[in-house]
C-alpha cells in the first residue's frame, strides 16, 4: 500500500482523507449523479466500490431490504474472486476469516452393497492456478468488507436502503439523460434521482431489467432442493472436508464446511417437480430437510442441534440475450446508459459456486468501463464491451451449470457411471475457480499474434500472477497485486536477455518512447499536470537477480516523480524469485530472447502481448477507444 504521496496523515491509511470528502458526501446526497446502482448485494457492492476508488464520480445505491445483509445465501469464494478482493484490498481479511477448501471427497454406495463408502479424495485446486485459495465464508461478510470499503472513500458512501425503484424514464436532460423515481418503503415518499447511468443488479426478479423489456430465458431443471446450515454431531468422517455424497436410493447430498471451525452447510437434493409445481407447492421445512440428510447419509448418524439458516429452491438456468439497452441491430447508432448484472441477466443453480462470483465479475468488468467514458477518458463505445463479453461468459456457466446439475442429480447404476461426476469435476477445476473466463477479440482485446512471447499469460484470460522481488527493497510479493482496482491500464515490460535497463537495451528505449514520442499513449493520454502513471501504469520485470541490478541506473518512467512534491516511486521494477526457484520468466512462459510486452486492463485482464519495439501496434491498440484530455 503506498500512502503519504501529497503530504504526510496520520491514522488509518486505508481510509481516505481527502478535502474532497465533505463535498464529493454532499453530491452523492444529492438528485443528480452519475451512476445509480439498484440493489446492494455483492454484484452492486463491488461496483460501488470501483466506482468510489474514483473522487470525481458521484455514485448512489439504493435496495429495498430494511438493513444490510445478516445471513448470506451464498458462500463459495472462487480464486479468482480473492485476486479481484486483493485489488480491493481485502483479501486477506477474507482469508483469515474464511474456511479454505483443500480437498474434495466423493462418497458413494460400496460395489456390492449399500452403504457409504468413500470413492476418492482429490485436491481441489490445482497446484499453480492462482495465488489465491478458494474459500467458504457467509455472503453477508463479504458485503461488510465491500461497505467499509465504500465508507472509508472519499465519497462516504452509504447505500440507502428501504427504497424500492418504482420507475425509469428517459429524459432530454443530455447530461442526465435518465430518471429514476425510488419510492421510500416505510414512508411512501418519493425521490426523484437523475442519472447519467444505471446499473441494476437487483437479483432474478430486476425491476430494471423489467424496464428494459428484457427476459430470462431459459428452462428450469424441474428438481427442488433444499439447504441449510447447521450445527451438528454426526460420525461421518469428511464433515470437515468438501464432501459429495450420491446414495443409491435417497438422492445426492452436497457438504460444505463452514467458516469458524462447526458449522456445516448441505445442499439436499429433494422431489422432482411435476406440471405447474413449485419449490412454495412442497411445504418443505427444516425438519424435513434434516431427515433427507439423514437418510442420505445412513448407516451415519446426524443430530442436528442448530438451524442456522435453511431454504428450498428449485434449479433454473436462464439467461437474458443482452445486458444492456441496446439491441444488436443499434449499436453503431448509440451507446448504452442502462445495464443489468448479476443475477439480473442469468440465474443458475447454486452447487458450482458460481452466482456471487460471477456476479462480482459482472460489476468489475463494467465499473472501470464505466469510470473511463465518465471521466472521458475513453470513447462511450467502451460500454458496448461489456454485454457482449459478460453475456457470452454467463451462456457459457449455463451450459456448464445444466451438466453439472444433472450430474450431481443422477442416481448412479454402476462405478463407471458414479465416477463420471467426479471425472467432469476434475476436468473444470479451472472454471469452477473463476480463472477460464477469455474474453474475445474486439477493440480492448488483442489477437494472440504474439502469445509465443509469453505463453501462460494468455490474451483475453486474467493475469496470472507470479512471485517476484520488488527491486527497490528486495521485497518478496506477487507480481499481480500491483494491480489495483484504481481503473489504471498496466504496461508490464518482461526485459530480454542481457537487458539490465541500459540506456541501449529494448526496456529503456520502451521508456524513451512512452514518456516523449507524441504518439505514446502516456502522453496523448495523461492530463496535463497529472502523474504520468495516472492513466497508464508503466512496470518493469529484469531477469537479472535483484542484488545484480543498479536501480541508479535504471530508465526515468520506471521511477517517477509523483504528487505534489514529486516524489519517486520506488515500485515498480521487479526481478524473478530465484531464491525460492519461481522464476516468473519459466513459469510464465517469457520469451527470455526477446522479453515481452504485456498490456493489462484495469480488471486484471491481459488485452495484450507485443513485442517491447512494437510501439506502433501499442500507441495503434489505445488510439482504438481511448480519448485524449481537453488542453484546459
Amino acid at each position: 500500500m503506498q500512502y503519504h504521496l501529497n503530504g504526510f496523515k496520520s491514522g488509518n491509511p486505508a481510509v481516505a482523507i481527502s478535502k474532497q470528502a465533505s463535498a464529493n458526501n454532499k453530491e452523492t446526497a444529492s438528485q443528480s449523479v452519475d451512476v445509480l446502482i439498484v440493489g446492494c448485494g455483492p454484484t452492486g457492492l463491488t461496483l460501488a466500490a470501483q466506482l468510489c476508488s474514483f473522487p470525481d464520480i458521484t455514485v448512489k445505491i439504493v435496495d429495498q431490504k430494511p438493513g444490510a445483509l445478516d445471513v448470506g445465501q451464498a458462500d463459495g469464494l472462487a480464486c479468482r474472486s480473492l485476486e479481484m478482493f486483493e485489488a480491493f484490498g481485502f483479501s486477506e481479511k477474507v482469508i483469515k476469516e474464511a474456511y479454505g477448501v483443500n480437498e474434495v471427497a466423493f462418497w458413494r454406495p460400496e460395489p456390492q452393497g449399500r452403504n457409504l463408502h468413500r470413492a476418492d479424495l482429490i485436491q481441489d485446486v490445482e497446484d499453480d492456478l492462482s495465488e489465491m485459495p478458494h474459500v467458504i465464508l457467509n455472503q453477508a461478510r463479504v458485503h461488510d468488507f465491500y461497505l467499509e470499503n465504500i465508507l472509508n472513500s472519499t465519497h462516504r458512501l452509504v447505500p440507502d436502503y428501504n427504497r424500492k425503484l418504482t420507475e425509469l424514464t428517459r429524459t432530454k436532460n443530455t447530461d442526465y439523460p435518465l430518471t429514476a423515481t425510488i419510492d421510500e418503503i416505510s414512508t411512501g415518499k418519493k425521490e426523484t434521482i437523475n442519472a447519467r447511468y444505471v446499473v441494476g443488479c437487483d437479483g432474478a426478479r430486476s425491476t430494471v431489467r423489467q424496464f428494459l423489456n428484457l427476459q430470462l430465458k431459459g428452462e428450469s431443471a424441474r428438481q427442488l432442493w433444499g439447504v441449510m446450515d447447521v450445527l451438528a454431531i454426526t460420525d461421518f468422517p469428511d464433515i470437515r472436508k468438501k464432501a459429495v455424497i450420491q446414495s443409491k436410493q435417497q438422492g445426492s447430498l452436497l457438504i460444505i464446511p463452514r467458516e469458524g471451525g462447526y458449522m456445516v452447510r448441505m445442499y439436499i437434493e429433494l422431489d422432482e417437480l411435476h406440471g405447474n409445481e413449485r419449490a412454495s407447492d412442497k411445504n418443505v421445512t427444516s425438519d424435513m430437510l434434516i431427515e433427507k440428510a439423514r437418510a442420505i447419509l445412513s448407516p451415519y448418524s446426524l443430530d442436528v442441534k442448530e438451524t442456522a439458516w435453511w431454504s428450498a429452491y428449485e434449479i433454473g438456468q436462464r439467461v437474458c440475450d443482452q445486458f444492456d439497452n441496446v439491441l444488436a441491430g443499434n449499436r453503431a447508432q448509440r451507446t448504452p446508459d442502462t445495464f443489468i448484472a448479476g443475477d439480473a441477466c442469468h440465474t443458475h443453480s447454486p452447487k458450482a459456486g458460481q452466482g456471487m462470483n460471477v456476479g462480482m465479475a459482472d460489476s468489475f468488468n463494467l465499473g472501470w468501463k464505466l469510470a473511463a467514458v465518465i471521466r472521458k477518458q475513453a470513447s462511450p463505445t467502451l460500454l458496448h464491451t461489456y454485454s457482449l463479453e459478460r453475456q457470452a461468459k454467463a451462456q457459457e456457466l449455463i451450459d456448464f451449470d445444466k451438466d453439472m446439475a444433472r450430474l450431481f442429480s443422477t442416481k448412479p447404476k454402476n462405478a463407471a457411471e458414479a465416477e463420471q461426476f467426479q471425472q467432469y469435476f476434475k476436468k473444470h477445476g479451472r472454471y469452477t475457480a473463476g480463472v477460464e473466463t477469455q474474453y474475445d477479440v474486439s477493440a480492448i482485446t488483442n489477437t494472440a499474434q504474439n502469445q509465443a512471447l509469453a505463453s501462460d499469460l494468455t490474451v483475453g484470460k486474467r493475469f496470472h500472477s507470479e512471485r517476484v522481488i520488488r527491486l527497490s527493497d528486495a521485497l518478496p510479493m506477487q507480481l499481480g497485486h500491483m494491480i489495483k482496482a484504481d481503473g489504471r491500464w498496466r504496461l508490464i515490460a518482461f526485459a530480454g536477455v542481457e537487458d539490465n535497463g541500459q540506456a541501449d537495451k529494448p526496456v529503456a528505449s520502451l521508456c524513451s518512447y512512452l514518456s516523449e514520442h507524441s504518439n505514446s499513449p502516456v502522453v496523448r493520454y495523461t492530463p496535463k499536470n497529472a502523474d504520468i502513471d495516472s492513466v497508464i501504469d508503466v512496470r518493469a520485470v529484469f531477469q537479472s537477480a535483484h542484488q545484480a541490478l543498479s536501480i541508479e541506473a535504471m530508465p526515468q518512467l520506471l521511477l517517477p516523480g509523483k504528487g505534489r512534491y514529486k516524489l519517486v516511486d520506488y515500485e515498480k521494477i521487479f526481478c524473478p524469485d530465484l531464491k525460492n526457484s519461481r522464476d516468473v520468466y519459466d513459469t510464465r512462459g517469457i520469451d527470455r530472447a526477446h522479453g515481452a510486452l504485456v498490456i493489462v486492463r484495469p480488471d486484471q485482464y491481459v488485452a495484450g502481448v507485443l513485442p517491447l519495439d512494437d510501439f506502433k501496434s501499442l500507441s495503434a491498440f489505445f488510439d482504438q477507444f481511448m480519448l485524449q484530455p481537453s488542453p484546459s
